[in-house]
């Protein structure tokens, strides 16, 4: 077997991406490939294998142990990707941006979410070839599409209507990922319920917290902030919807994009040039805030076109799937115990 070390402080802040990609990895090796791995978590022994997740300092430190064996980094972000997340003054901010690219040089190898990030790390100086891609993915085990009683049982739950339209956003409360776009669609829509699953995981170092405060706190009447919630309670909101809505202006490969396509919810995105390489033709794409507007209202009267991209997101849930991920989380750590007792 091999021995994998995980390093990792996502599980620590409630509500963020990262968080959720390494609980379900942690889950996919500890129920599928059990008889493979031998896997432990933020232990200093000797390993064949150090995943690292997070960037911590202790964790930098650590990469310069031999015991250490053949390192590998998790890049969930890029110091562009978190422009609109966090509030960090100058001189800090440079600081922390210079930290993260030393962080991801100490590795053997790299696995990015979306390979359109390849080339921008290569223009960091890394070499292409010590980076891979590897898709998140979700456990349909938890997120999939509910019957037509249970969805009817949530209506009821909820207090909402059976024709009601429902659009859920998901993710931290900050500027990154669109969420002023989100209140302005509610209050342009005020027939259709709007909920956001997700809250301030960072507090007021997010990213125009102030002003998406004084919202959360008073909303208009037909939209719902839940605040950071469960992961169950994830896949009955996008069981409850009739869309899934994501307005976010920077992303790498959003867990919650996975969720809904898992649940068979349509979805609509911002439409970034990043998605093209991993998702392109699976969801509604809308340019800016009025497209949204518009194709919302299109999706709302056409149940044909709803009933495609739902058509399609029962698709890319396949891909994304946790029984085709297992094989390539496989294939990749045997590839790199041989390299690192090469």
């Amino acid at each position: 077997m091999i021995k994998i070390t995980m390093f990792s402080s996502a599980d620590k802040v409630a509500g963020q991406g990262v968080g959720s990609a390494y609980l379900e990895l942690i889950n996919l090796l500890r129920n599928q490939c059990s008889d493979k791995f031998e896997i432990e978590i933020n232990r200093y022994g000797k390993s064949q294998i150090s995943h690292y997740h997070t960037i911590d300092p202790l964790f930098y430190l650590s990469t310069f142990s031999k015991k250490r064996g053949r390192k590998i980094g998790y890049v969930h972000f890029l110091p562009e990707t978190l422009e609109g997340s966090l509030t960090i003054p100058q001189p800090f901010r440079g600081l922390f941006y210079h930290y993260i690219i030393a962080f991801y040089k100490r590795m053997d190898q790299l696995v990015v979410v979306n390979p359109s990030f390849i080339k921008q790390l290569v223009a960091y100086g890394i070499p292409e070839k010590k980076i891979t891609y590897i898709p998140n993915f979700v456990n349909n085990d938890r997120f999939h599409p509910y019957s037509a009683v249970k969805r009817t049982a949530l209506r009821k739950k909820y207090g909402i209507a059976a024709d009601k339209f429902v659009v859920l956003g998901s993710g931290q409360v900050q500027e990154r990922k669109g969420v002023p776009d989100f209140i302005r669609l509610a209050r342009q829509n005020p027939d259709v319920e709007f909920f956001w699953a997700g809250g301030f995981s960072f507090g007021r170092l997010t990213d125009g917290y102030s002003e998406l405060k004084k919202v959360v706190d008073n909303p208009p009447a037909n939209l719902h902030f839940t605040g950071i919630v469960s992961r169950d309670k994830i896949a009955e909101l996008n069981n409850l919807a009739d869309l899934f809505l994501l307005p976010s202006y920077n992303e790498l490969f959003p867990m919650s994009v996975l969720e809904a396509f898992s649940c068979g919810t349509p979805v609509m995105l911002r439409d970034l040039d990043l998605y093209h390489s991993i998702i392109e033709g699976d969801y509604e794409p809308a340019k800016d805030v009025n497209e949204m507007q518009m194709k919302l209202t299109l999706l709302r009267n056409d149940p044909a076109r709803l009933a495609h991209w739902q058509t399609q997101a029962q698709r890319a849930a396949k891909e994304y799937s946790k029984e085709h991920l297992a094989d390539v989380w496989t294939k990749f750590y045997q590839e790199q115990a041989r390299k690192g007792d090469a």
